[in-house]
């Protein structure tokens, strides 16, 4: 079969590799499409502790199931399955609470588990029996059942702000993981969604998500105007969906007293510390939080989501690409000229 392997940093090659033996316990699946995350891009070029190359790397895929080991009964042969990138080691506290992407070993099919820039995909047994594993229906297509997987994360982090009727939610980076939380925060009770972007490109088809305020970012003060459209008071909800450390501090600067901000987005390594006065949050009584990766429950509840187009993705996916294609996709994912960069392995 064809697989990308990364080799070393900055060095992913196609090349012809055996397709994955599978034993007992295990299933092999044909990969139908996989995206490429910002999280691949910065494992390409600067590595991470849980990926050795060599090795293949990608997580936000959908395909198809070809073969199964005797003892599995979670998936069977032409079953259509979406599959996550978090997998739960099962045996820690955290695991045991149904909180694995918390988990000190931290599973990841992509990282510890060979991912799906490949033709085929082994599930190993820990995949199909604590990982995110879920069929869909053939309402739904292989690309938009890969981006399942960053939806879910989506899921994770509005539930940790709290979100209820009535609120209103700034979201800051209008990125593929911003315009699914319009959708989002709407299902799940926002009233009222102010969206803030840098880039006029992705500006643009956000527009189609129909936020009741949009503000770029470069242009306006995105602070003041907030607080302007909240009659003064800041909004209830800040989920901050790009790697901006100015965005982290306006974020707790223009949040309502008692209210929730997520800090959604990661930080690149080399970029300065957060700055912020503490006495904002004592004074305010606002909550800050992150979020990390999801759990099995949110990628299952990702995909009955998309069946029931609830959260809309197709306008998000905006270049296609052949597997042996690779290179050029990751540059166009880099360039920022769109949004999802789509590769299908069988093109």
């Amino acid at each position: 079969m064809k697989a990308a392997i990364l080799e070393s940093l900055d060095n992913l090659s196609v090349k012809e590799v055996p397709e994955p033996e599978i034993d007992d316990d295990a299933a092999l699946m044909r990969v139908e499409a996989v995206s490429i995350c910002g999280s691949d891009v910065r494992i390409l070029h600067h590595g991470n502790p849980r990926v050795e190359p060599p090795t293949i790397i990608g997580h936000e895929n959908s395909g198809v199931i070809v073969k199964t080991g005797k003892n599995v009964t979670r998936v069977k042969e032409g079953d259509r399955v979406s599959i996550g990138a978090d997998v739960p080691c099962g045996q820690c506290r955290w695991c045991r609470d149904g909180l694995g992407n918390n988990c000190g070993i931290n599973y990841a099919i992509g990282y510890q588990i060979p991912g799906a820039f490949a033709q085929y995909m082994k599930l190993p047994r820990l995949v199909l029996e604590e990982g995110p594993v879920t069929p869909f229906d053939a309402s739904l297509s292989f690309d938009e059942a890969a981006l399942a997987e960053p939806l879910a994360c989506a899921i994770n982090g509005l539930e940790l702000v709290n979100i209820s009727l009535g609120k209103t939610v700034v979201i800051i980076g209008l990125g593929p993981i911003g315009c699914m939380m319009i959708d989002l925060a709407r299902i799940m009770g926002a009233t009222k969604v102010i969206g803030v972007q840098r880039s006029k490109l992705r500006m643009e088809i956000a527009k189609f998500y129909e936020a009741d305020v949009y503000i770029a970012s470069e242009e306006e003060d995105v602070i003041e105007r907030c607080k302007e459209e909240t009659e003064g008071e800041g909004p209830d909800i800040v989920v901050t969906t790009c790697g901006s450390v100015e965005a982290h501090e306006q974020a707790i600067e223009m949040i309502a007293h008692r209210g929730y901000v997520n800090l959604f987005g990661g930080l690149p390594k080399t970029m300065r510390p957060m700055s912020v006065l503490s006495n904002v949050i004592h004074y305010k009584e606002c909550f800050v939080t992150g979020s990390h990766g999801c759990v099995p429950r949110h990628h299952e509840l990702a995909v009955r989501l998309l069946e029931k187009g609830l959260v809309r993705v197709k306008p998000l996916i905006t270049h296609h690409f052949p597997l042996v294609e690779i290179d050029k996709a990751f540059e166009t994912m880099e360039s920022r000229k769109g949004m999802k960069i789509m590769i299908h392995p069988h093109q």
